[in-house]
């Protein structure tokens, strides 16, 4: 696999400004999909869904090797916990709440 690189000499201001640039147009674009996915009641579903999966509201404890395995999942789940709050805070509350209708 050919890795792309956003800046081939870091001593040039100009590659590293616009390599700023590339990265906050992708962050503004994750932003922006998780906001349309939350956007709709079955994308809101889809997330909690995932959430619930990884396992982000119950204990990691399990015996020594499945801990291991338990916390990975957590710390995934707690990255898209993350994305949910960062691209819309409000929706955490709504899917909690759609959640317990269902």
């Amino acid at each position: 696999m050919v890795e792309k690189y956003l800046v081939r000499n870091a001593a040039d201001p100009e590659q590293v400004e616009k390599a700023k640039e590339k990265v906050e147009t992708r962050d503004e674009q994750k932003i922006n999909d998780i906001r349309e996915v939350l956007g709709t009641r079955r994308g809101r579903r889809y997330f909690w869904g995932l959430l619930e999966w990884c396992g982000i509201f119950k204990t990691s404890n399990s015996d020594e090797h499945q801990i291991f395995f338990n916390e990975g999942m957590r710390n995934v789940g707690l990255k898209l916990l993350a994305d949910v709050n960062e691209a819309a805070p409000e929706v955490y509350n709504l899917m909690l709440r759609e959640s317990k209708e269902e």
